[in-house]
């Protein structure tokens, strides 16, 4: 009895008490990552999904004057998430282990073939931030 009273306690802790308005599905691939945003409301429709793929840009596949580009940090997709939003991201690889760095965010996950990793995360402040793979 003594043992689990920290352990219900850290249980407790970690259940999630909010209901994420948006899920962002990663998939990592060997040399890419795909995106699917589900979950969402529209004008439109409900239950609809965007998916995409982001390939990383070389340097002969930036603009000419390249101000603003980041070199092996460009993709030609951006992910664009909604700020003072709660966001639910699902992680997982198809092939290979990788991993999903955000460091602006503090955020690093192990994408794992077969294994589904799940992050909460609040956007506060608007801007572009750089993921690595």
């Amino acid at each position: 009895l003594l043992l689990s009273t920290p352990s219900f306690t850290l249980l407790y802790a970690m259940d999630e008490i909010s209901e994420p308005e948006l899920s962002l599905k990663i998939l990592g691939h060997q040399w890419f990552w795909s995106y699917e945003i589900s979950e969402f409301n529209s004008c439109q429709k409900k239950d609809q999904s965007l998916k995409y793929v982001c390939y990383m840009m070389v340097l002969d596949g930036l603009p000419k004057n390249k101000q603003g580009y980041f070199r092996l940090l460009e993709t030609n997709k951006r992910v664009i998430l909604p700020t003072n939003t709660h966001l639910r991201l699902l992680v997982s690889a198809a092939d290979v282990l990788h991993s999903w760095t955000v460091p602006s965010f503090g955020l690093k996950v192990d994408a794992c073939p077969g294994r589904l990793n799940q992050l909460n995360l609040f956007i506060k402040r608007v801007g572009v931030f750089f993921w690595s793979m």
